[in-house]
């Protein structure tokens, strides 16, 4: 697998600069095409006593907002990838973490920036990286704060022997076969585990031409979420690769403590599949 086509994901209310930028540098990288994309719909209230054209009217008001933004966007998100004809651009009104999800059948992998960090905000105007994670069917890399480069360089997989686990380890080939260092990062909470699944995933990378070696930490006394932070400050890990594990189809917005815990994390890049 390669990386053929990568779809930026940018923010309305946001600029586009920074985050194209890093999704730009990657493309490049990986000889990739890049789309930006941009959705947002307009929400609206009718106050009581309000007539249907008053309604109709501001719905509309919101609708030409949303449009120049998009619209702004567009242009900056051009002018960042220097007009390049590897690039194009799709700005929709909508749902912005549906639609994103329906877009993600044009791409093999979607950028995406940090989740925000308070429970409250506008899901008409801002993404909701979880639902996107658990319905796009592709690979979400959530950009760390900052402009920071996605090198990859040096990378922390996450492992537990689950399906999205492994999915997220065959996703990431196209990083992982590039990267100077790779460590399989498995959590001892006390309990039994599978043996012998970390050395499957070894000589499986190893037949791809990665290079990688295994770690077992006690998270015993403390949170696997904090013992998976602290071994990537200590190898200087650049991007964690781990599953995207949704609890039921009822929670479908909830994930697993780590996950959850490593989604909100904005010090490193991560790589989420489920």
């Amino acid at each position: 697998m390669a990386f053929k086509t990568i779809m930026g994901q940018l923010d309305v209310d946001s600029i586009a600069a920074p985050r194209t930028a890093i999704a730009w540098d990657l493309a490049q990288r990986h000889e990739a095409d890049l789309i930006g994309f941009c959705a947002a719909e307009p929400h609206f209230v009718m106050p009581t006593g309000t007539d249907d054209c008053a309604a109709a009217r501001a719905i509309w008001a919101q609708v030409e907002e949303l449009e120049g933004r998009l619209n702004c966007l567009e242009e900056e998100f051009l002018s960042t990838v220097n007009g390049s004809n590897r690039a194009s651009w799709r700005g929709e009104i909508g749902n912005p973490s549906r639609q994103l999800a329906i877009n993600a059948r044009a791409a093999d992998l979607i950028i995406t920036g940090p989740p925000i960090g308070n429970l409250v905000f506008d899901r008409h105007r801002t993404l909701d990286t979880a639902s996107v994670i658990l319905a796009a069917g592709r690979p979400v890399l959530v950009a760390a704060k900052g402009t920071a480069p996605i090198k990859a360089d040096s990378i922390l997989i996450a492992w537990n022997d689950t399906r999205e686990a492994r999915r997220a380890v065959a996703d990431a080939m196209p990083l992982l076969i590039h990267a100077r260092d790779v460590v399989i990062a498995t959590v001892d909470r006390g309990s039994p585990t599978h043996s012998g699944t970390t050395a499957d995933v070894e000589h499986f990378l190893a037949r791809h031409g990665v290079k990688a070696r295994s770690e077992v930490l006690d998270a015993r006394c403390c949170e696997p979420a904090d013992v998976l932070g602290r071994i990537s400050q200590e190898m200087a890990a650049d991007l964690i690769v781990l599953g995207g594990y949704g609890h039921s189809r009822i929670r479908e917005r909830t994930f697993g403590g780590v996950t959850r815990s490593l989604l909100r994390t904005g010090s490193i890049h991560r790589f989420i599949s489920h």
